[in-house]
């Protein structure tokens, strides 16, 4: 988001008269004679075909807006209706636009029109007209662009925020946006219902911090949402938010009946469905460069798409401390980690819809909460957690839970895997869909990978079919099509080989039971390194098929469901070494490209049983010590 755009206006009294205090609720004189202000105490009725103009801030007990009649704003200014403290009465102009407009109705109670400021942010293809309930930066409160009224409780100063109660009704209008400087929110409640926007700009965000140097602390707060895009958290252009102790949820809403789902930034309001997610709001959202979103001993929830996101950024870093990561619905995404990226789940209980975490770039780190690595990004990150909160963060393990697969694939990345973490899951642990990337598991404190359906690793064609252009607009209309037949040798790969676009993973004093397949047609290995490792299972490369042939946005969930015929690699080798005393029990036949062995690893079969190999079609033994490449057959006796 850019600042250039936003002026400081300090309300009036200054920078002291802030850190004194604000009124939540200050309307402007009124003028006897201006005939566009109603007396304190009257209404305000819209005829249909009538433009009515609030010229300030006024304060009126009825307001009546008929069919096809205008309330608004002079130029350069925003007007927001609040009924009793909420925000209520606007919607978007149009599908995919940025405007809001007065809806036909009436309302009764304590009305309050705020006229504010126009504070326009250019994004893209729009300019998002923002109206907040509280704007600050640097110097404080802005009056000039804050709904007040839309903020009750308090107390409100320079720095700080107390008990403030957010709620709208409305479409598109923001809790609390911070611009400049430190800010504290103690226990803030935010309620907003109806759909927001622009989750890469925060147009209908509950909380948002942006600039470089913003720091926004939320402790306490409960934030619950329900709408599109009606984003609970988002940070960006290199400010630092820190939530604390609190609980952010989301709910889907109802999209206009002709949007087109779309992955162009400006008017994506909805989960690529190529993801074999769905959904239309994220939890949170992580943009600009060099942002940090630290969640710390919190519940953060979205129903489907996506809880913890980073987004069209970089240098961002994401951490989650003794906190809860959920999907409340059947689909959607712990974390996503996009370009350089880089995200420390420690102690945190994942309870997601489909996978963990999607990769698109970056790195994640899933580990325990220990002291030392809590108190060193506590540092690095300019966290702000004073030594009783770091000491009152207990060590924990991270657990996953996932309703489908554990990690997914689609770019190269990087994830490692330490301390006690658990990750649970009915399908693949790692689903790689044709990427390079480098996993690390270190199970010497505990970790544990448990597929229900015994696949630990499934590496597989990209099935992602992509958006298409329809009449000029990028829609999300693809379709993927199975390819038939075996592939074409790849005579230029040597699947006997390492490269550095191969997907690598290293498993370092863990026991594993699963299988390990590379079902991939085009040029990519599947490098596995072993080490104090006790492995069982089936290691091959594969035939790897969809269970139906053409997938679209109808049946998306069938993406990334496959079946393996183990067969003899084609460009898809397998590379396996066993280090440190590791064991592999065969449990079926493998086919590997490589085999290496230290003087301490062994092959065996179940129950200690002999294994046979051939390489090239020659039998031949499997010695301590010994290094093996071609076309490798392993088989059970």
């Amino acid at each position: 988001m850019s600042t250039v755009t936003r002026r400081s206006f300090l309300f009036t009294g200054g920078a002291a008269g802030a850190a004194a205090g604000v009124a939540l609720l200050a309307p402007a004189a009124r003028a006897a004679t201006d005939p566009a202000r109603p007396a304190a105490g009257g209404a305000i009725t819209v005829g249909a075909g009538q433009t009515y103009t609030v010229t300030g801030t006024t304060r009126v007990s009825a307001v009546t807006i008929a069919p096809g009649g205008v309330l608004t704003a002079p130029a350069g200014h925003s007007l927001t209706m609040t009924v009793n403290g909420t925000e209520t009465g606007q919607k978007l102009a149009a599908t995919s636009g940025a405007d809001t407009v007065f809806v036909a109705g009436s309302w009764r109670g304590d009305i309050v029109l705020t006229v504010t400021t126009a504070d326009d942010v250019p994004w893209q293809q729009h300019v998002y007209p923002f109206r907040q309930a509280l704007y600050v930066d640097a110097s404080g409160v802005v009056a000039a662009y804050s709904v007040l009224a839309a903020a009750t409780g308090g107390p409100v100063t320079a720095t700080a925020a107390s008990n403030l109660r957010i709620t709208s009704t409305g479409e598109c209008f923001d809790g609390v946006f911070a611009d400049g400087g430190s800010y504290t929110l103690q226990c803030p409640v935010i309620s907003l219902t109806g759909n927001g926007r622009c989750d890469f700009v925060g147009y209908g965000a509950a909380l948002v911090a942006n600039g470089a140097g913003t720091s926004l602390v939320v402790e306490a707060a409960s934030v619950s949402n329900h709408g599109a895009v009606r984003t609970a958290a988002i940070s960006d252009n290199g400010a630092t938010l820190v939530v604390k102790n609190s609980r952010l949820q989301v709910r889907n809403g109802v999209l206009p009946a002709d949007y087109v789902p779309t992955v162009n930034l400006d008017t994506m309001e909805s989960a690529p469905w190529m993801l074999a997610i769905d959904g239309n709001c994220r939890a949170t959202n992580l943009l600009g460069n060099n942002s940090v979103a630290a969640y710390v001993n919190s519940s953060i929830a979205s129903e489907s798409w996506g809880v913890l996101s980073t987004d069209a950024g970089a240098g961002c870093t994401l951490v989650a401390v003794n906190s809860t990561v959920a999907n409340t619905g059947d689909s959607g995404y712990g974390t996503y980690v996009i370009g350089d990226a880089t995200e420390y789940l420690l102690g945190t209980q994942f309870d997601v819809g489909t996978y963990a975490t999607i990769f698109t770039g970056g790195s994640a780190a899933y580990g325990d909460s220990d002291p030392a690595t809590v108190a060193a990004l506590n540092t690095s990150l300019g966290l702000g957690l004073t030594s009783a909160e770091l000491r009152a963060l207990p060590r924990r393990p991270t657990v996953v839970n996932s309703r489908r697969f554990g990690f997914m694939w689609h770019a190269a990345s990087t994830l490692a895997i330490t301390g006690g973490t658990v990750v649970n899951s009915p399908h693949a642990t790692f689903l790689n869909k044709g990427q390079q990337i480098g996993v690390t598991v270190d199970g010497s404190e505990g970790a544990r990978l448990s597929p229900g359906d015994g696949v630990l690793v499934q590496v597989m064609d990209n099935d992602d079919p992509g958006p298409v252009m329809v009449n000029g607009v990028l829609e999300n209309a693809g379709v993927y099509t199975q390819p038939t037949g075996e592939p074409a040798k790849d005579a230029t790969f040597d699947v006997t080989v390492a490269h550095a676009t191969d997907s690598v993973l290293s498993f370092t004093g863990i026991d594993l039971t699963g299988n390990f397949y590379n079902g991939m047609r085009a040029d990519l290995n599947l490098v596995l390194a072993f080490s104090a490792a006790q492995v069982t299972g089936v290691i091959t490369a594969t035939y790897a098929r969809h269970f139906v042939d053409t997938i679209d946005s109808s049946n998306w969930w069938e993406l990334g469901a496959i079946s393996n015929t183990p067969q003899p690699a084609i460009n898809n080798g397998v590379i396996v070494s066993l280090a440190a005393k590791s064991t592999w029990t065969v449990t079926g036949t493998s086919y590997l490209t490589a085999l290496t062995l230290d003087a301490t690893a062994r092959v065996t079969g179940p129950g200690g049983g002999k294994v046979t190999m051939t390489v090239d079609g020659t039998p031949t033994a499997i010695a301590a010590g010994g290094s093996y490449t071609g076309a490798i057959v392993i088989t059970a006796a």
